[in-house]
């Protein structure tokens, strides 16, 4: 016989979200935007993976660390009890229609300050909401994380003359840095991140271009043209952060640890342009250290706290081991689903709190380092008021 699904139960915050000590006003400093459509079971299922291929047979994204918290953290925002069946929650997620859930979700986040990286446009197919919708729904102040790589890309298509391409793209990157509070790269999906890491000549960027163009231009892998983008961004001094650690199966997971930026990072150094190494799993050790040693490196979490479950208090230890607290910055790096920003707050605040109590038995200590990882430190950093 079938267990009785959950019952829908009056709308109030039962999750018992954990909150962190002092209630700091949060800043998410990597995020991206939510979808504004209704998704079929299979799609909303394919955000909670980072893998971009389809599960194998008779399995499903939902059976993993980060499904579980979505079940425990947000069925109780909707109404439901904690932990209701997949097809109770997503039966009541259409009850309520897709505003109304995401406002939900995104308001029991408790957000003060969004970060949003643009370079992405859809979820799952669907178009994800603007910057300014989503703010409205999260009841946040948003501001927006330039993708360099995206900017070049639009910047400048097939025809554009090849000695032409790094003026043309330097005048969009300085556009687009108007309007923006910091930089990314994805260089580490692009051609990971052991690339030479002195500055190209001209000529190198050239001819580079030049290859990059009678190619037909479009996605941008070429190494060179990389590396240049990453020093054109440096000159801007807004802070560029980097994907290091996991993600999609479109990088090399060995590539993607942040010590092999360790080249770049010194000779970055006279800029003093801050570089934050975002997610780090597995290599998260490796953040932690580069954040202590130089002056102009921060590092986050991120992704990570979200996809590993209990594990999120081990990580976190393990990043504070060195990390300094003025360092360490909070983010959720949700995409897609508004589920993702109340698991990423969830994930953190447990873990940040479980830390505290064991490290900092000193309730006003405690609240002063819990502020400033919270978001003192990236107000700090990107100049937000």
């Amino acid at each position: 016989m079938c267990p009785a699904e959950p019952p829908v139960v009056a709308h109030q915050a039962r999750s018992g979200v954990p909150r962190l000590p002092g209630r700091p006003v949060l800043v998410d400093q990597h995020c991206h935007s939510v979808v504004g459509a209704e998704l079929g079971a299979g799609a909303f299922a394919s955000l909670l993976s980072e893998s971009d291929r389809p599960p194998a047979v008779g399995a499903t994204p939902w059976d993993s660390a980060v499904g579980l918290a979505v079940r425990r953290w947000c069925a109780p925002e909707l109404g439901l009890e904690p932990f209701a069946s997949v097809e109770a929650y997503l039966e009541r997620r259409r009850e309520l229609g897709v505003a109304e859930a995401t406002r939900r979700l995104l308001r029991a986040a408790g957000l003060g300050v969004c970060l949003v990286d643009t370079g992405l446009t859809e979820a799952a197919g669907v178009p994800l909401l603007s910057p300014e919708e989503l703010g409205g729904l999260a009841h946040a102040d948003v501001r927006e994380i330039v993708r360099i790589e995206r900017v070049a890309e639009q910047a400048a298509p097939p025809g554009t003359g090849a000695h032409a391409w790094a003026a043309t793209v330097g005048a969009a990157l300085r556009r687009a840095a108007g309007r923006a509070v910091g930089l990314k790269s994805v260089v580490a999906y692009r051609c990971g991140l052991d690339f030479e890491p002195r500055r190209p000549a001209p000529a190198e960027v050239a001819n580079a271009a030049a290859l990059h163009l009678a190619s037909g231009g479009g996605r941008l892998t070429h190494p060179v043209l990389l590396r240049h983008l990453l020093w054109e961004a440096l000159e801007l001094g807004l802070p560029l952060q980097l994907h290091t650690g996991f993600g999609d199966p479109d990088l090399v997971l060995h590539r993607s640890d942040p010590s092999l930026l360790t080249g770049f990072i010194r000779a970055a150094e006279p800029f003093g342009t801050p570089l934050v190494l975002l997610h780090g799993w597995p290599y998260h050790r490796q953040a932690a250290w580069l954040a202590q040693a130089f002056p102009h490196v921060y590092c986050d979490l991120g992704l990570t706290l979200t996809y590993v479950g209990t594990a999120a208090r081990r990580v976190l230890a393990e990043t504070l081991e060195l990390a300094p607290f003025h360092k360490l910055l909070f983010s959720t790096d949700a995409y897609g689903l508004p589920e993702l920003y109340l698991v990423g707050v969830a994930a953190f605040a447990d873990a940040l709190d479980a830390w505290l109590a064991e490290a900092v038995p000193v309730p006003a200590e405690a609240a002063r380092i819990a502020a400033l990882v919270g978001g003192g430190n990236a107000r700090r950093l990107y100049g937000l008021s």
